[in-house]
């Protein structure tokens, strides 16, 4: 029975739920994201990808987080399936132990594009069909994306929220949304364009009226309906909203996490065997495209420009395809281009853009970059009259704005709007930049960079932009400005015709010469890589060639002998390119690079890939060690011997390290911070009690306090078991507490 009968006194509640489901169905079964031709929708359960538990310790950026996950490829991970997303982790509790708290709000993660979305469809699908979840008598799912539309001059009860999106419902008396067990999904927390104030006033009945966004704190505190089950789905950029008491399960989306998803997909795309062959080769040769590949919605973007390639016969059958990010998306918009016309009726095949079409796309470039800098990935009727777009009939006419560009759904006889996904705008954000750059519109410039001097040349605008990339902690504009390089290509220039002048060879020369030569020596390890990727987006041979040389003669560092010497930037890549390996490091012993200290230490994040990471005497900062702990505290953390010795180390960092240190995925072994400046060592202490795998640990050279040498003294015994501990206290000699057996 749905609800309790005395409890709600409905007699027919089993027709609202049934007619609630219904709606859902309809809602849920079938998608159209770009994944069909124009017009056709497919079955949600094509294109669904699985649900992963993860810790949240990917990269800081989306991208890193991506690149992290793209290492992680091969490994095993536990699976949470859609039904289980309340279910605690089945543990074996002693008997006294009490049962776990309830989960009563799950967060779940994903860049954009990976099936957040997808999932929330399909979980409620399940539950619509009677299939999943039977337990839940109801499920209200809720887009931040149509909320946005609600009028922010009238206040609404949380009853009439629910009744706005999900008409099934209006018959359901208030007080059955506190006596069934009920879950409310709210999709897409990136999108919100609503203020969260958790300090706000309280609301705690279902038809008292206020704020949308009071209303959604109140549920969140659990102030309002407080047995209510809540999901909650967003980027990881602006997870950081919701305060971590609130939440009780992180999980995260991973899209196509392994190879064979990968082929699924492409095999449904490509029927001949050796297109398919060839398609996956492409798919495998470029590190930039592997890692986005992760992306359902960019596998859709990649073979949607290989199928056209192909079947065109533009690279025949074995001319080169297109080599980089910027020119893959260059060549998506002509091919969509080039769709409208087949269903326009026109049988005009060539790839140069008309004015119209260039017009509309300049006018999508710069909706593109306004909505970036304010962080919306969605967009409403007034964001579109601000640029002067006019859908009313390029919606008919344009591919462009039908599968680059859509009209996601209508509500309250209002659209919203996106581009097909987050690296089609960031695309479309750098075109419009160099738009304005080449046109001479300075007062865009200056609303992205702060300050321009209208006479500045082609490599300050680039700088400028990488500059205020590195300054941006979520690493929202890193794309962008790897699409702003890339777009400076001749060969890719000439793909858009009229849009991009031709640039002059020196301007080229001089932006790499300047990425080449950029000083790194302010950037945290992870950010100073995309100095890399910029390079390659430009296909700067040399440097290209220069850094497979390097990983050629050295065989993944296997047989390093020091005689080359490399500069910072070729560190930054290698670093980058053995981190992202499919082989782990036996060992990584930077004091072996015939480079400075500082190009030494732009390859640190190279030790999140290897069994013994020799760091000593580096001079490492806080960053450097923030890369270090993330290496231990990763899953999985192949770190076994960490020898960190002749660093200083502040408090600070040896409480992240210590931290870091009882992680569970942690398994070191081996960990020397010999001559470190320590003295105060008490959160080290608390790691080395709970870390049983740590069994040698050397402290010398350090001013150690009595009272942690007593302390340290305690470790000898079980069931601590430290095989060797090493100290020095007040001058006197080396004293190995516990001696190797």
């Amino acid at each position: 029975m749905f609800f309790r009968p005395m409890s709600c006194g409905l007699s027919d509640w089993s027709s609202i739920r049934e007619e609630h489901q219904r709606h859902l169905l309809a809602r849920c079964e079938s998608v159209s994201e770009g994944l069909e031709e124009i017009g056709v929708r497919a079955q949600l359960h094509s294109v669904y990808s699985e649900l992963f538990i993860t810790e949240t310790r990917g990269g800081s950026t989306e991208l890193q987080r991506l690149e992290t996950q793209f290492t992680k490829r091969n490994l095993p991970e536990p699976t949470l399936k859609l039904h289980d997303l309340f279910t605690p982790e089945e543990e074996a509790p002693p008997p006294a132990r009490q049962a776990p708290p309830p989960l009563r709000l799950v967060l779940t993660l994903g860049v954009a594009g990976v099936g957040k979305t997808f999932s929330v469809l399909k979980f409620c699908l399940d539950w619509a069909q009677g299939s999943e979840n039977q337990e839940l008598q109801l499920v209200v799912p809720l887009s931040f994306r149509e909320m946005n539309l609600l009028s922010t001059r009238r206040r609404y009860s949380l009853m009439e929220l629910i009744h706005v999106f999900h008409p099934a419902l209006r018959t359901l008396p208030p007080h059955a949304l506190s006596v069934c067990k009920l879950l409310l999904v709210f999709d897409g927390l990136d999108e919100s364009r609503l203020p969260l104030d958790f300090s706000c006033e309280l609301v705690s009945e279902v038809t008292q009226g206020s704020e949308v966004s009071v209303l959604l704190v109140n549920l969140l505190r659990g102030d309002l309906l407080p047995h209510a089950l809540i999901w909650i789905t967003s980027r990881p950029a602006v997870a950081n909203q919701l305060p971590a008491r609130c939440v009780h399960r992180v999980t995260e989306v991973r899209g196509f996490f392994t190879e064979l998803q990968k082929k699924m997909f492409f095999r449904r795309r490509f029927s001949d065997p050796q297109q398919l062959h060839r398609v996956l080769a492409h798919l495998r040769s470029s590190c930039s495209v592997s890692v986005m590949a992760q992306l359902p919605v960019f596998c859709w973007i990649f073979s949607s420009v290989l199928e056209h390639e192909l079947k065109s016969g533009q690279s025949g059958q074995t001319g080169p395809l297109p080599q980089t990010l910027t020119e893959l998306y260059a060549l998506f918009l002509l091919v969509q281009t080039q769709r409208r016309r087949k269903y326009g009726g026109l049988s005009r095949e060539t790839s140069e853009l008309t004015s119209g079409e260039s017009e509309l796309l300049l006018k999508l470039a710069r909706l593109a970059l306004q909505q970036l800098l304010r962080g919306n990935i969605s967009f409403y009727r007034e964001d579109l009259e601000e640029v002067g777009l006019d859908l009313t009939e390029a919606s008919v006419q344009s591919g462009l704005c039908s599968t680059v560009f859509m009209r996601e759904s209508v509500i309250f006889q209002r659209s919203v709007y996106s581009f097909l996904h987050l690296s089609v705008q960031e695309f479309l954000a750098a075109l419009h930049l160099h738009v304005c750059f080449s046109r001479g519109h300075s007062e865009e410039l200056r609303d992205f960079l702060g300050d321009w001097d209208e006479r500045a040349s082609l490599h300050v605008l680039l700088r400028k932009a990488l500059e205020k990339s590195f300054q941006s902690p979520s690493g929202h504009l890193d794309l962008l400005v790897r699409f702003l390089h890339g777009l400076c290509v001749p060969a890719t220039r000439r793909l858009l015709g009229a849009l991009l002048p031709p640039t002059d060879g020196s301007s080229v020369d001089k932006v790499i010469y300047r990425l080449r030569f950029m000083n790194t020596e302010v950037l945290p390890p992870d950010r100073s890589v995309s100095i890399y990727h910029c390079l390659s987006e430009m296909k700067e041979q040399t440097f290209l060639q220069e850094l497979q040389e390097v990983l050629g003669d050295t065989d993944l560092l296997c047989s390093w002998d020091g005689s080359r010497r490399l500069s910072g930037i070729v560190c930054s890549a290698l670093g980058h390119m053995l981190q992202m390996s499919e082989q782990v490091l036996e060992e990584l012993d930077l004091r072996k690079f015939n480079s400075s200290n500082e190009g030494r230490r732009r390859l640190l994040p190279a030790v999140r890939n290897c069994t013994r990471g020799i760091l000593s005497d580096l001079q490492l900062d806080s960053a450097h060690f923030a890369v270090v702990c993330s290496a231990l505290s990763s899953s999985p953390s192949h770190l076994r011997v960490l020898d960190l010795s002749q660093n200083r180390v502040l408090d600070s960092d040896l409480e992240d390290l210590s931290e870091a240190l009882q992680s569970p995925h942690c398994g070191l072994e081996t960990l020397s911070l010999r001559g470190c400046g320590l003295t105060d060592i008490t959160p080290l202490l608390a790691a080395l009690r709970s870390r049983p795998s740590l069994r040698e640990v050397d402290l010398r050279e350090n001013r150690l306090q009595k009272r942690h040498v007593q302390e340290l003294k305690q470790l000898q015994s079980a069931p601590y078991r430290l095989e060797e501990l090493q100290q020095q206290h007040s001058g006197q000699g080396n004293e190995a507490l516990c001696p190797k057996s």
